[in-house]
């Protein structure tokens, strides 16, 4: 995929429809239709939808690791066509090398570019201190934290300096106190460096807490059923958006539309 210019647009699904085959003598398995959204430069947008209805195939397919059956995505406005070297992705586990010191894991991404040892260690060196973990990028992974651990993750996927963030549930797996700490440093990260992301998730609250636009999905074949501007302050501080007046009426909002009520009967 080749890079253009500065374009306003970092993400376009155009009419997205994906299918897997179902095996021999079985239906095939079609796992979103018809999906259109963009998302702007710099924007903050989360996914939120049932289990099972295609958020985490929109994020393979942004990232090229599948292809649209039907439709096209674009990323700064180039086809996707493949493994997609320009958007980083930043999975529930952090998946750092045991055997690296977190400033190498954090170099691990730039050693397949034509990037030297100077500069990844300065963009190592750059990232750890973006994501607040500057004091332990001598040690290994097995003596942080989960909420460090993800810190480095974060470093290790902004050090390639992606066109676009992905987030698949990056705090599902830390407990609650942990989680809320790790989301404002997160939120102040991505927004001081104006990190267009996209993140999917199944917590109400944290999409409504980091993003600026939330897009609802539909069962499987997954549908954008509806957009959610967020129009809160302080986005760069999620624990003071959670606190705001109006955000539960957001949560409120996207319970209903979600009919987890009914889901629950």
């Amino acid at each position: 995929m080749k890079r253009t210019g500065a374009m306003a647009l970092a993400l376009e699904f155009q009419n997205v429809g994906k299918s897997f085959s179902g095996g021999k003598n079985r239906p095939d398995l079609k796992a979103i239709d018809g999906v259109s959204f963009e998302v702007r430069k710099k924007e903050f947008v989360a996914i939120v939808g049932p289990s099972g209805c295609g958020k985490s195939t929109v994020l393979n397919l942004t990232a090229g690791l599948d292809r649209p059956t039907t439709g096209s995505v674009k990323v700064s406005g180039e086809t996707v066509s493949g493994p997609n070297p320009h958007v980083g992705f930043m999975l529930q586990k952090d998946l750092l090398l045991p055997w690296r010191t977190i400033r190498r894991n954090v170099e691990f991404g730039l050693e397949a570019r034509p990037v030297s040892a100077a500069e990844r260690r300065d963009r190592a060196t750059r990232e750890l201190a973006r994501c607040k973990i500057s004091d332990f990028a001598g040690h290994y992974p097995f003596q942080l934290s989960g909420g460090m651990r993800q810190r480095a993750a974060l470093a290790r996927t902004l050090a390639i300096e992606p066109d676009i963030v992905l987030l698949d549930e990056p705090f599902s797996a830390l407990d609650a106190q942990t989680k809320m700490l790790l989301q404002k440093s997160f939120g102040r990260t991505i927004t001081e460096g104006g990190i267009t992301t996209l993140l999917i998730t199944h917590d109400l609250s944290e999409a409504v807490a980091m993003a600026d636009r939330i897009l609802v999905m539909s069962d499987r074949p997954g549908r954008i059923v509806e957009e959610l501007i967020v129009d809160l302050p302080d986005r760069d501080n999620p624990i003071a958006r959670r606190a705001h007046p109006r955000a539960g009426s957001f949560i409120n909002h996207l319970y209903a539309s979600l009919k987890l009520d009914e889901r629950a009967a």
